[in-house]
């Protein structure tokens, strides 16, 4: 159930000219499961081999090779389940989907379709301050991935790469729950970021891990309510299946171009064909691939080389407690350990990383908000203008906490804390000894501070009599107080003594 704490966004409406049309969207999510090994053989899974380097017998299809089912990839999966709030189905079966690819040796792809090992979940999708999308998951298969043909490196002939053949992918299924092109990127984000704190996939889409295949249809406003009601899939209209897309952004403007699309068809008298499509990111479109076929052309039947898969309860229960704590509850833990606001905190859990990195710096610092504001906007803002990861960081945690304790201490002021981060970043070593031995350490002798502010007073007249017409103008003082000591000098007490100097 969605949290009562939000609300349901507004679906996307598309103007026509008859009218509103709103659009649905289910979607199916290809995971490749973290693992060393394969799926059915004990090939190696690693990204970047020599073509045709991580091939067993078995998956190249070799006459009277069986596979074998890797136990650490049903485990995965149940992780996975056990992370969506899932129902995990200890009896399940593999089935043999029969079609011909050239990059699937077998001539089959070895699939669960009638008995999948995931039942049904959830997802919360959030979209805004107290505004967020519940995403029903209707199930989790576990089947093997295809290889892939190369078509453009000759001009008369396609070549076979069979490394990816048979790594075990997770077939994540959704409802058709999404309303509009934000949401369905807002969800394969927001599943990534699960899988990813979950250990299950890397969620590398640029290197095919995660996959996104997206259901679009359009109807007329009214007609979802009725389906929710019925539960009759008639009401939504007919859907149009856009495959591979790994791109957030791409997946945004296909869903927009294919309603688009599918509302001029409509609206000129014509129906929609159900068939699977591609994008096109050059040219912004979609184009057809192929009808879309039906479970019966697949020719489904249970594989015969594996037996039905039970587990048990106790082995699924312990992997339930092994789960670690995920994107939602670690950060409304955040905002409640550490008073941070909801922006804050979704920015520091959006990836494992990065909330490991801050807790460190917050654990060591002994400040979460300080810490927060220097994970942020210093070094997030930093590594980004620098193209570099988290993982990258030249300041370890332990660093940016010893200048984030400095500030605390009174030892150095918020300016000269960043001239601090930035010789770490570039040269490293350790804060407070950088400190010290570049005498930056900060003025906080009230004599030597009063001695500047009279200093300045007596040189600008004009302005003194001008701040205390406008006592807002004070600043000007304390920027000049502050730039006269090369930033050393403690800023509340320049503020104390230029407003006790100009009697204000």
């Amino acid at each position: 159930m969605l949290d009562l704490a939000y609300e349901s966004p507004k679906s996307k409406v598309i103007s026509g000219a008859t009218g509103d049309w709103e659009l649905v969207i289910g979607m199916e999510i290809h995971a490749q499961v973290s693992s060393q090994a394969k799926l059915f053989s004990g090939a190696s899974t690693r990204f970047g081999a020599e073509p045709n380097a991580n091939v067993a017998f078995v998956d190249a299809g070799m006459p009277g090779m069986l596979p074998v089912v890797n136990e650490y990839c049903i485990a995965q999966a149940v992780r996975t389940g056990l992370g969506l709030k899932a129902q995990i189905n200890l009896r399940s079966a593999f089935d043999r989907k029969n079609y011909f690819y050239p990059d699937l040796p077998q001539g089959y792809q070895i699939s669960q379709l009638y008995h999948p090992l995931v039942g049904e979940g959830e997802v919360l999708v959030e979209m805004g301050p107290g505004v967020a999308r519940l995403v029903r998951i209707e199930r989790i298969h576990v089947e093997q991935d295809a290889g892939k043909s190369i078509h453009d490196m000759d001009p008369n002939m396609s070549f076979v790469d069979l490394n990816r053949t048979g790594v075990a992918l997770m077939e994540i299924v959704s409802r058709p729950d999404l309303r509009g092109p934000e949401e369905a990127a807002a969800y394969v984000t927001k599943l990534r970021q699960i899988l990813r704190y979950l250990g299950t996939c890397d969620g590398n889409m640029q290197n095919g891990n995660l996959r996104a295949d997206v259901n679009v249809s359009v109807c007329r406003p009214g007609q979802y309510e009725r389906y929710q009601e019925t539960q009759d899939f008639s009401h939504l209209g007919t859907r149009c299946e856009i495959k591979n897309m790994n791109s957030m952004r791409f997946i945004q403007a296909a869903i927009d171009y294919e309603a688009r699309r599918q509302i001029a068809i409509l609206e000129d008298g014509g129906d929609v064909i159900q068939e699977t499509r591609l994008f096109d990111p050059d040219k912004g479109e979609t184009r057809s691939m192929r009808s879309k076929e039906e479970a019966h052309d697949y020719r489904y039947f249970p594989c015969p080389d594996l037996l039905p898969l039970e587990i048990e309860q106790t082995w699924v229960d312990d992997i339930a407690a092994s789960l670690p704590e995920l994107p939602d509850a670690k950060k409304a833990r955040f905002m409640g350990d550490f008073g941070l606001t909801d922006y804050d905190a979704s920015v520091l859990t959006a990836d494992v990383a990065n909330a490991a990195y801050f807790e460190a710096v917050a654990a060591e610092a002994g400040d979460g908000k300080l810490a927060a504001n220097w994970v942020i906007n210093e070094l997030f803002g930093r590594l980004k203008k620098d193209a570099a990861e988290i993982t990258d960081s030249p300041v370890s945690a332990a660093q940016l906490a010893g200048i984030i304790r400095l500030i605390r201490a009174g030892d150095i002021s918020g300016k000269i804390a960043k001239d601090v981060f930035e010789i770490v970043y570039t040269e490293g070593g350790d804060p407070a000894e950088i400190v010290a031995a570049r005498g930056l350490t900060q003025v906080t002798d009230t004599g030597a501070i009063e001695a500047a502010v009279d200093e300045i007073i007596a040189a600008n007249p004009a302005q003194v009599e001008k701040a205390k017409q406008n006592p807002k103008l004070a600043g000007w003082f304390v920027g000049q107080v502050m730039k006269a000591t090369g930033g050393k000098a403690n800023p509340a007490a320049v503020n104390e003594i230029v407003s006790a100097k100009l009697g204000l």
